[in-house]
């Protein structure tokens, strides 16, 4: 069940748009929330807003530099990325299951 609770917070901070456009900007490299706001075209608040959602759902982490505690720099954790796509293989498993189950009934000789 802990694993299906990873996948409901992960899923639901995704559900966003603009947080899965900040999710595809760490992709690329961490980032500071100055940044993540000018490239999403939003304020500073705002993207606060959004940050918080991906740090509640354990997306994202911040840290800061050693010179600056005042700036955070988000980066992606790949723990919650790992459990959805161990879940999506699970389905995607289950459909394959079942589209061979009927290819294989749709071939078989007919009895009759």
């Amino acid at each position: 069940m802990q694993a299906l609770s990873v996948i409901d917070s992960t899923l639901a901070a995704l559900a966003d748009p603009t947080r899965r456009g900040v999710i595809d900007l760490l992709r690329e490299r961490p980032r500071r929330a100055g940044e993540l706001a000018a490239a999403a075209r939003m304020s500073a608040p705002a993207m606060s807003r959004h940050l918080r959602v991906l740090r509640a759902g354990k997306l994202i982490e911040e840290s800061h530099p050693e010179n600056d505690a005042r700036q955070r720099i988000y980066q992606l954790r790949p723990e919650p990325f790992d459990a959805l796509q161990a879940w999506l293989e699970q389905v995607q498993q289950f459909w394959n299951g079942q589209l061979d189950a009927f290819k294989a009934f749709a071939e078989a000789e007919p009895t009759l």
